[in-house]
């Protein structure tokens, strides 16, 4: 479901990779780091969603003086699955998991097709400047 999002056979070496960092994460009970998954059904041990978020500090702000912040960081529906409100239950709890944790603010980037549930749950487009590095 993922690698549907990547160019036509990606490397996938990286999963095996990233699985026990992702254990680690998933398996912190008062962690910054969640995922939310609906289970496929029509093909057992199969997902038809996920969805997965962390909240990061920020420096406090007037209306923000604990500064966390929420990005989701993953969504995903089986192509098969798609528009039976998967991803909607999946982001509405997501939501409500940053909401327990104070965090104010919730970003994430949208693709075109995806951007109006998002709107729908309340996410309004905001022009930022955002550089990047990777090292």
């Amino acid at each position: 479901m993922i690698d549907a999002v990547f160019a036509a056979d990606p490397p996938i070496a990286w999963h095996g990779e990233s699985l026990p960092t992702l254990r680690a994460k998933l398996g912190e009970q008062e962690g910054d780091f969640t995922a939310f998954v609906v289970d496929h059904p029509d093909r057992p041990g199969a997902l038809a969603c996920l969805v997965a978020g962390t909240i990061d500090y920020r420096i406090g702000k007037p209306g923000d003086p604990h500064g966390m912040v929420g990005f989701v960081f993953s969504v995903a529906t089986d192509p098969d699955a798609r528009r039976r409100g998967y991803a909607r239950a999946c982001m509405t709890t997501l939501l409500a998991w940053f909401r327990e944790r104070d965090a104010r603010r919730v970003q994430l980037t949208a693709s075109p097709e995806a951007e109006p549930l998002y709107v729908s749950l309340g996410f309004r487009p905001k022009p930022d400047p955002l550089l990047e590095l990777t090292l």
